[in-house]
């Protein structure tokens, strides 16, 4: 059975830069959203979340009205005649989009259970607001920002729906670990669907089993500090 490996590298390829993206933005919106005292946080926390209600096939959907030809940013793409679509970043595109509330709401719970008074405390001794959010904000939400991390890698290394609607299944350029084993599947390959399937469920595991050791090695420290 010969077998082209470029899905693995392409699906790694794509959830670490993916990660990466959704490190930044996850990080600066769930401290923010935290923070924000206005009527509308609501709204504003829905909206963050939605793609992870949303079936895939729905915010690939989207993405094809917003990047496509005839969409805003397509439009605006043309004009340096290049197109976001059926290409390698709108793989990374789709994979931002649906693992990036993996990333929100598990930074947001971390940052949400700080204590205020730490930060207050801060704030009274002259911190600027940008001082107390990565010296001292980041580093106690470090836990949950690094969870964030392993389940963002995670979901966006499974990504498939959104995948195949904004990058669709190109062999070598857009094809990824799960649309490889759905049109092996579909073409009766089930030898190079299972093998597919293996690989991306000992990934997982491993991404879990990570994410576990992580934890464990967090309440060991936080019962120390606590001694």
């Amino acid at each position: 059975m010969d077998i082209d490996f470029s899905p693995l590298w392409i699906s790694i390829k794509t959830a670490l830069f993916a990660t990466i993206i959704t490190f930044f933005f996850g990080i600066i919106f769930s401290y923010w959203v935290s923070n924000f005292k206005g009527k509308s946080k609501g709204i504003i926390d829905g909206l963050l979340t939605l793609p992870l209600i949303l079936p895939p096939t729905v915010v690939g959907f989207f993405l094809l009205l917003i990047c496509g030809k005839y969409g805003p940013i397509g439009k605006l793409l043309a004009l340096f005649n290049t197109s976001l679509i059926f290409s390698w970043f709108a793989t990374v595109l789709a994979a931002v989009v649906v693992s990036f509330p993996m990333m929100y709401r598990t930074t947001r719970s971390a940052f949400e259970q700080i204590d205020i008074n730490i930060l207050s405390a801060a704030r009274t001794l002259g911190l600027s607001e940008f001082k107390i959010f990565y010296k001292i904000a980041i580093p106690l939400a470090m836990p949950g920002i690094i969870g964030g991390l392993v389940l963002s890698f995670a979901r966006a290394i499974g990504e498939f729906g959104a995948t195949l609607m904004i990058a669709g299944n190109i062999p070598g350029k857009t094809q990824t670990m799960p649309l490889a084993i759905f049109f092996a599947a579909e073409g009766g390959d089930m030898q190079k669907a299972m093998l597919w399937v293996i690989i991306i469920v000992a990934l997982s595991l491993f991404l879990i089993i990570i994410l576990n050791y992580w934890s464990e090695i967090q309440l060991k420290l936080m019962g120390r500090r606590s001694k």
